[in-house]
């Protein structure tokens, strides 16, 4: 008996050693992402887990039901539910899913005012509690929002991104291995730009068991207008579940593609993956955000990976991050001290 004491008394004394080791995730957002997002977390147990929102009871009762399913899936991390930004502090990374979701017939650009007012309260609340955190964005209109979150909370650009690229890319390659009838394993591709209805589905990046997808439009594999008609839907993905859903907005795959860039972060696993970064210079632009191949490591957004953009890709890039820049010249109207 007095052996197995010391076997239990070990095990639990590691248990709560690796526990105290953990990453600490917050959430700010509870609801149809927020709560996704905290029960793949959960699963996949990147770390301890802090769900925020401000509607008292929502945070807590999701974060409860997901620890009582810990008894079925076996995942050993904490997560507790909060209305209080004070049980966010020292977050290793936080996850932005708080504003209003779109409706059928709104644009994300709609969502601009409403939602800068949140990210505002967001962004004080991080810059007082978490100042060192890996900070991702997923609240919309994207790139606006994570330009406006980065100068509210005065966080270094590289420790500031926004998903989006990420989500693009997986629904684009979604619809092609539809058509194409290939697992999508098979298919690799990038979608960059703005998140809207400007992002630029890359068909020279894009492969299919390591042949390139124009290749495939040469061949008749796949007809010009068939593909343009999958950028197109590519384009209108969130717009197309807004409809279907009529009380919401996609949250499965947002979460999704969320998780994978804390994971690169929390893991060190320097992914390169689609997402809006601050340029430096980098595709000929600068002081703005814009979806593009980015390394994810421990460091946060540590380099800005630049690819040849043939002579239509360059312009539709540009066509696209022109309307980023639009859109935030209307954040400014709206918020002078964006301006600045």
């Amino acid at each position: 008996m007095a052996i197995r004491y010391k076997i239990r008394s070990r095990i639990y004394y590691a248990y709560n050693e690796i526990k105290k080791m953990s990453k600490k995730i917050s959430l700010i957002g509870a609801g149809q992402i927020g709560g996704t997002l905290a029960h793949l977390i959960a699963i996949k147990e990147l770390g301890n887990i802090v769900l925020f929102d401000v509607a008292e009871g929502l945070a807590k009762g999701k974060a409860l039901d997901i620890a009582q399913s810990s008894g079925v899936t076996g995942f050993g991390v904490d997560i507790i539910g909060t209305n209080n930004y004070e049980d966010t502090k020292n977050s290793d990374v936080i996850i932005i899913t708080a504003g209003v979701p779109r409706k059928p017939g709104m644009s994300r650009d709609d969502l601009l005012g409403t939602n800068l007012k949140i990210i505002k309260q967001v962004a004080d609340g991080i810059k007082n509690t978490s100042p060192k955190a890996f900070v991702i964005c997923i609240t919309n209109p994207l790139d606006v929002i994570v330009m406006a979150l980065q100068k509210y909370s005065g966080l270094p650009t590289h420790k500031v991104v926004g998903m989006a690229g990420i989500l693009d890319s997986s629904r684009f390659k979604y619809f092609l291995s539809k058509e194409l009838k290939e697992p999508i394993k098979n298919i690799e591709s990038l979608v960059l730009g703005g998140h809207g209805d400007t992002m630029v589905p890359m068909t020279k990046q894009t492969k299919i068991k390591n042949k390139n997808l124009n290749e495939l439009v040469k061949e008749n594999k796949i007809s010009k207008s068939k593909l343009d008609d999958i950028i197109n839907r590519t384009r209108k993905g969130g717009a197309e579940i807004v409809k279907l859903l009529e009380r919401g907005s996609a949250f499965y795959a947002p979460a999704a593609s969320g998780v994978e860039m804390a994971e690169s972060y929390i893991k060190d696993l320097k992914k390169t993956l689609p997402c809006a970064a601050y340029l430096n210079g980098e595709y000929g632009y600068s002081n703005i955000y814009a979806g593009v191949p980015v390394v994810i490591s421990k460091k946060g957004a540590e380099k800005i990976v630049e690819i040849e953009l043939e002579k239509s890709e360059k312009l539709n890039f540009d066509i696209s991050v022109k309307a980023v820049k639009e859109l935030f010249e209307s954040a400014g109207k709206i918020d002078p001290t964006l301006a600045k």
